[in-house]
């Protein structure tokens, strides 16, 4: 018998379920409004096809998870990443040049631009040098010097969802409780108080497994099993990395130990069996 009752929105199946389909185009619309903020909020969506090809069959093409357009032809790349990846933000820009270049125009054009919005949910965290710890971080063209906007129609909104750590007992405004739901829907049992609004009603009604097709719970297990291998690749590393980083701090201790028993004059036998060093290694300090 399974323990969790509402399905993990970080899996393919999950998300998409979740925000990829008309039914559900509501939530996603809501969502969308509570990360743009003061923004002017989107009245309606159309989802477009997540495949974007090259110029030409030998370029590169571009698959996100889901994209939409709004009613003032404003596009809109959301993804989720689950594993961090060196050059993700690279691939994040990579991305937004797509929707960018499909509004070219033949013959006489102005190059007049509608906005372009790639929101990332993503299941780890940047390195942060500020120590700020933000979980919400949106990036824009700025001038280096005034550090006023350089050109607003491109954005990118990335929600480091690690760094999120309310309680639900600190969640104030609407925006917390998506980031909540979002991070703690698979291992929830009920709809916790401070999420009993209709929208959050309806996705927590469309995220019960139990209302699951069997072909559709085929569909969700094999996500699902995608998303822990994963994870487990991910964890693998970083206890292989743990495990290193231990290993080369004993190392390093045990050559400043014979370094100075060396310079006290003590036998090499002597500082190979204090160290575990071998006797080439303490030759050579």
């Amino acid at each position: 018998m399974r323990k969790e009752r509402y399905i993990n929105p970080f899996t393919d199946f999950g998300f998409k379920r979740l925000f990829g389909t008309e039914f559900n185009k509501d939530l996603l619309i809501d969502f969308l409004n509570q990360v743009l903020g003061d923004r002017e909020q989107i009245r309606d969506l159309t989802y477009l096809n997540t495949e974007q090809q090259g110029r030409t069959e030998t370029d590169r093409k571009a698959v996100y998870d889901l994209y939409c357009e709004n009613g003032k032809g404003e596009k809109f790349i959301i993804e989720v990443q689950n594993a961090s990846h060196l050059y993700f933000k690279d691939r994040s820009i990579y991305y937004a040049t797509f929707p960018l270049q499909e509004q070219a125009q033949k013959g006489q054009w102005d190059y007049q631009l509608k906005a372009v919005y790639t929101v990332c949910i993503l299941n780890f965290a940047f390195a942060d040098l500020s120590g700020q710890e933000r979980y919400l971080r949106e990036v824009q063209l700025l001038d280096k010097h005034t550090h006023e906007v350089f050109f607003d129609k491109l954005t990118f909104i990335y929600l480091e969802m690690p760094r999120f750590k309310k309680s639900e007992e600190e969640l104030l405004t609407h925006f917390d409780k998506w980031l909540y739901v979002l991070k703690h829907l698979d291992k929830l049992q009920d709809i916790p108080p401070k999420l009993r609004e209709k929208i959050f009603k309806k996705l927590f009604t469309q995220a019960e497994i139990a209302k699951l097709t069997p072909q559709e719970m085929r569909t969700y297990d094999e996500s699902l099993k995608v998303y822990w291998d994963n994870y487990s690749v991910i964890e693998t590393a970083k206890h292989e990395g743990r495990e290193q980083g231990r290993e080369e701090g004993a190392t390093e201790k045990a050559l400043h130990i014979a370094r100075e028993m060396k310079q006290a004059g003590e036998p090499l036998e002597k500082i190979a069996r204090f160290t575990d060093l071998s006797q080439e290694q303490i030759e050579k300090l």
